[in-house]
């Protein structure tokens, strides 16, 4: 036992104190001494409440996060949770799950700790997935697809007790229903799994509303957190040229080759517009299970040399420097990132209406021309519109843009789980 100078135990000596702090070394005096010593008493329970509301804030603050991603690597989606990983680990003790097996291809910065599931797919994880729970202990799990949301809600009942779980929804349910082969089995399994999320987290307003709609989930649980955005590291971006064999003018897409991200409808919508603007070209970045076809449709529409498909490109960013205007083709759409980082470049944008979300962000800004319907005819006359209002290389503020830099939204991100924390400790 520790001993102090007086030679009493650390205990007793602690007793001491505090019995003369309040009573001066006795309980006997006026009233008027024994009024003070009284309010010295209710001073000291103050201090004493004051510490442990900020120890209680430090211990939240030390709460680890677990955040979940299929891949590192891949498109926006994933993008996103990796920003939201390194700034949250600002804040908290924040652990990465990579869930499939990869090539190590990022680098992240110390302070997120990284673990390597390395699953052939996303539903041969689970235990390995419930091992790692268990070995970390997060207070808060944090997922980042539709499909492993689903995945580690159904694993949620076997996390260790007061585990919360959020999930972050990366597309608009109806739309994801309605392009589903078992649309019925989907929508079951989102009404069944998502009531149990601690918090349901949306990339706009219209997507909330649609999914609290569809799932007919608690509005109380949704809450709407903006995509995080490196505004400043997509305007400093080295440019990467891009071949083209035209004056222009140049048209950039990016995304995954995919029938949802629409690059169908940009092919056929070009052979519209052939005629007005015969030096017209389209570089697409990306990659996916579409290319074969894809290339196959632009030899059938005569377009194989104004069509450059780029692949992957690990910074979209470095693209942005030399199109005339950047172009959402998609049939249906979450938030599209892509979309945000060449409006942060200052790109002229035109979009087919997507999602809620697009067309309430791009409607009525200047330097952004929506289409009237999902089709290659509406989407031709979108961009007709903008390549006679436009001149070669012009750029727009597209000031709307700050709501979306990651230092804000992984702020938000922060509160909301520092709300999730509260209910948890309490």
């Amino acid at each position: 036992m520790r001993h102090n100078a007086g030679g009493e135990n650390s205990s007793t000596g602690r007793e001491s104190n505090f019995s003369k702090l309040c009573f001066g070394g006795g309980v006997k005096g006026s009233a008027c001494a024994n009024r003070k010593k009284l309010r010295t008493i209710s001073e000291t329970r103050s201090l004493f409440r004051c510490k442990l509301t900020t120890m209680r804030g430090a211990a939240m603050k030390r709460s680890g996060i677990l955040v979940l991603t299929p891949q590192s690597c891949g498109g926006g989606a994933q993008r996103v949770v990796l920003l939201l990983a390194t700034h949250l680990a600002m804040d908290y003790e924040t652990h990465l799950g990579i869930v499939l097996s990869e090539a190590p291809s990022v680098e992240f910065p110390d302070r997120v700790f990284v673990h390597r599931l390395s699953a052939r797919r996303v539903r041969g994880a689970a235990w390995s997935l419930l091992l790692l729970v268990w070995r970390l202990r997060p207070t808060v799990v944090l997922s980042g697809m539709a499909h492993l949301n689903f995945l580690v809600l159904l694993l949620r009942v076997f996390f260790p007790p007061r585990t919360r779980v959020l999930v972050r929804q990366n597309g608009t349910v109806s739309a994801a229903l309605a392009a589903d082969s078992h649309p019925h089995l989907r929508r079951a399994l989102y009404r069944l799994l998502y009531p149990h999320a601690s918090r349901i987290l949306c990339q706009s307003e219209a997507m909330a509303e649609d999914l609290a709609r569809e799932l007919r989930v608690d509005r109380s649980r949704l809450r709407v957190l903006p995509n995080p955005i490196e505004i400043d590291a997509v305007r400093a971006a080295e440019p990467l040229s891009i071949a083209w064999r035209e004056a222009g003018p140049h048209l950039l897409a990016i995304g995954r080759l995919a029938p949802e991200k629409g690059f169908d409808l940009l092919l056929t919508a070009l052979v519209t517009l052939r005629g007005r603007f015969p030096h017209m070209e389209v570089a697409i970045a990306g990659m996916g299970g579409e290319e074969t076809r894809l290339r196959a449709l632009a030899e059938e529409l005569n377009l194989q040399d104004r069509v450059h498909f780029l692949g992957a490109v690990p910074e979209p960013a470095r693209l942005f420097s030399s199109p005339d205007l950047f172009v959402l083709s998609s049939r249906h759409e979450g938030m599209p990132n892509a979309l945000l980082e060449a409006a942060a470049a200052g790109l002229p944008l035109v979009a087919l209406p997507a999602c809620g979300g697009v067309v309430d962000l791009l409607r009525g800004q200047e330097g952004c021309w929506m289409a009237k319907e999902i089709s290659a005819v509406a989407l031709a006359d979108a961009l007709s519109a903008a390549l006679s209002r436009l001149s070669s290389g012009e750029r727009f503020a597209h000031a709307w843009i700050e709501r979306f830099r990651a230092s804000h939204s992984a702020r938000a991100c922060s509160e909301m789980i520092a709300e999730v924390l509260v209910g948890a400790h309490s």
